[in-house]
């Protein structure tokens, strides 16, 4: 019944033979005739505005409903300009510059950028703060105990940090936030010392270095460190890599020669020996002459360490964001698998710092493996025997699924896919060497048209791969577009009884169970799902949609803060560290959205929500797109940002559609 039906059933009902009441009635009748076309016309304007939001809708279809109370006019999506350098700045500013300004801060190959909006970028970019090492203590000082005499500084007097240590004190700030050291809480002990920026409980007023005599987890939590004798093992070419290298001799035997790679024509050349190869089923092995040392060298597949993958949530090796706080934190939230960022076989093997960092582990983490990238047979083999010998890690997995230009061109990443000769050596010169599990991670192919990541898999399950993960999309498509789980279970049925773990756009409970009935994967691999909110391993497990709260979310980035504070360390270096990480990976979280402001839960990672307001003011800032308000909450934990700090985000999210 409409509202003005209703209206009209509800008048009074008049005597018409009395004719005191005849001129009350005529009035009463236009009155009510009056409201009923009122009550019409807003009945009408309800109707047009539901039309038009119903037509907004379908004018924009990939918007996630959010319920109306809590939608904005407007929120520009905008950069804060104020922490960007000066390069930057007049690349993203629409103004015109002069051109001392432009000569001074670009250079000449980068005026064709000029009119390019920035959405961050990969490489290039500035440090987030620099340190004048002038204005550090001597490292030989930092960290001398209560009843310690200070070791001699070997490089002096040409040692360029500072060796008074009282001048120093005098200069020490207060702690940069209340709370203590974390290091000296739960080691006993911050390596830090009288560089520590929250230390005032454990560095006495002479420049000592105090020992917490109740630490909450007493020895070292870590493992992986790059040895100095190690190191120079590797970087004097003395390490003993005959093992590797013998068997990586015997599979480059008779490889087939690598076609060149020059277009998408030679591509569909290189992937075409999959197709024409006749099946491994219909091969016959035939052996003439005695029995070769290959028989008895490599190892049976009953022999290696097994893992049993079935089920298994395993959080993907993520590069920059991957690092070893969050890997931690996602360990708190149930994730049963943790991989260390991709590092570079070649970086590793040649003794490099930065590179071995990348394999460092927690003792949180009881599955864990080193995901490495390489293009040479030679390089993979010896790192695969590096680690094995000189780490604690549960498997090795070789990436093919990198569509970084930097590393596809080089043959590397998903450019090894189509290397059907160097592939084939590589991984069977890893799978032979490693006494523990050897994994490979892959996308569908290099182009969308020719996936051939289903005859890879029946390859690599030949060649001894304990467990392949997919990657639902190729290349050509990086992060736009859907993963393609119907493929997936392509890849499942011709590797059987090989496991497949299947990756791409989870970001709750009901994709997950979903995907694996849909494609029969034995498990999940999570990435940017994991980046957007942790807490998905959780929500799997439970089978829920957890409405988290904002100082839930708030006290998972304090736990973050403490863990880098912990990792990287808590002098001025270790805090910018932890904050420029912190940043990164609010550059993902601040794209969740709470399941009590949907409409219809659950958040899809295809759908960008449109501009909204929390439920709390906290709740609204930790939405927020504006790398400004992302740095107002690292300030929370770590203290005011320093001056002439810069950020730029790395990675440009262009999963929506």
């Amino acid at each position: 019944m409409s509202l003005a039906t209703m209206a009209a059933n509800s008048r009074p009902v008049l005597p018409s033979n009395d004719s005191v009441y005849k001129e009350t009635e005529i009035q009463m009748e236009t009155e009510s005739n009056q409201a009923e076309g009122d009550l019409i016309k807003k009945e009408n304007e309800i109707d047009q505005n539901e039309l038009k939001i119903k037509k907004e809708r379908e004018m924009d279809p990939n918007e996630l409903e959010i319920k109306k109370e809590y939608l904005l006019s407007i929120r520009e999506r905008v950069l804060c300009t104020e922490l960007l350098s000066e390069k930057d700045r007049v690349l993203i500013d629409g103004s015109e510059k002069s051109n001392e300004i432009v000569a001074d801060t670009i250079q000449k190959g980068d005026l064709k950028s000029m009119s390019v909006k920035l959405k961050g970028q990969n490489k290039n970019r500035p440090p987030p703060m620099k340190f004048d090492i002038n204005d550090r203590i001597c490292p030989s000082l930092v960290d001398v105990g209560v009843n310690e005499e200070p070791s001699a500084c070997p490089y002096n007097p040409n040692c360029r940090y500072r060796h008074d240590v009282v001048e120093y004190m005098k200069e020490r700030k207060p702690d940069i936030l209340p709370g203590g050291c974390p290091n000296y809480r739960n080691s006993g002990r911050c390596s830090r010392g009288i560089s520590c920026l929250f230390g005032e409980e454990h560095v006495t007023p002479e420049g000592r270095n105090k020992e917490n005599p109740n630490p909450v987890s007493p020895g070292s939590e870590y493992f992986n460190f790059l040895s100095k004798d190690l190191q120079k093992s590797l970087r004097k070419k003395t390490y003993n890599f005959k093992k590797a290298e013998d068997i990586a001799k015997k599979n480059n035997k008779n490889q087939p020669k690598e076609v060149e790679k020059n277009g998408k024509g030679t591509v569909d050349e290189a992937e075409a020996e999959f197709a024409h190869e006749e099946p491994a089923a219909k091969k016959t092995k035939v052996e003439i002459g005695p029995i070769t040392d290959e028989d008895m060298i490599s190892l049976k597949p009953d022999e290696k360490k097994k893992i049993d993958w079935k089920g298994k949530l395993y959080l993907a090796p993520l590069t920059t964001v991957g690092n070893l706080p969050f890997r931690r934190l996602c360990k708190k939230l149930g994730a049963d698998i943790t991989c260390g960022e991709m590092a570079m076989a070649e970086s590793l093997v040649g003794g490099g710092q930065q590179e071995w960092a990348l394999v460092r582990k927690h003792k949180s983490e009881d599955i864990f493996g080193v995901q490495i990238c390489g293009a040479n047979p030679y390089i993979l083999g010896k790192c695969s025997q590096l680690l094995e010998e000189n780490t604690e890690v549960d498997f090795i997995d070789l990436n093919l699924g990198c569509p970084i230009d930097m590393v596809y061109q080089k043959g590397a990443g998903s450019g090894l896919m189509r290397r059907r000769g160097p592939l084939e050596s590589s991984i069977k010169t890893m799978s032979q060497l490693l006494k523990i599990p050897f994994t490979v991670k892959m996308r569908m192919g290099v182009y969308t048209d020719h996936p051939f990541a289903h005859q890879l898999v029946e390859k690599c399950r030949d060649w001894g791969v304990s467990m392949v993960t997919v990657h639902g999309r190729s290349r050509e498509q990086r992060y736009t577009r859907l993963a393609d789980w119907d493929y997936i279970r392509s890849c499942v049925k011709a590797a059987d009884p090989m496991p497949i773990f299947g990756n791409g756009d989870l970001m709750s409970y009901e994709d997950y169970e979903r995907v694996v009935e849909q494609s029969g994967v034995a498990g999940v691999m999570i990435a940017r799902g994991a980046l957007i909110k942790p807490w998905i391993f959780t929500e799997i497990k439970e089978r829920r949609h957890w409405d988290i709260s904002s100082s839930e979310r708030f006290q998972y980035m304090k736990d973050f803060c403490n863990y880098g504070l912990e990792h990287w360390g808590s002098d001025s270096q270790g805090v910018e560290r932890t904050r420029r990480f912190l940043l990164e990976w609010q550059s993902f979280a601040h794209r969740y959205v709470p399941v009590g402001l949907l409409e219809r839960p659950p958040q899809k990672m295809n759908l960008r929500p449109p501009p909204f307001r929390g439920r709390d003011d906290l709740e609204t800032l930790l939405g927020s797109p504006n790398a400004g308000d992302w740095v107002r909450i690292c300030e929370m934990f770590l203290g005011p940002a320093p001056d002439g700090f810069q950020f730029l985000p790395k990675h440009k999210a262009n999963s929506w559609k």
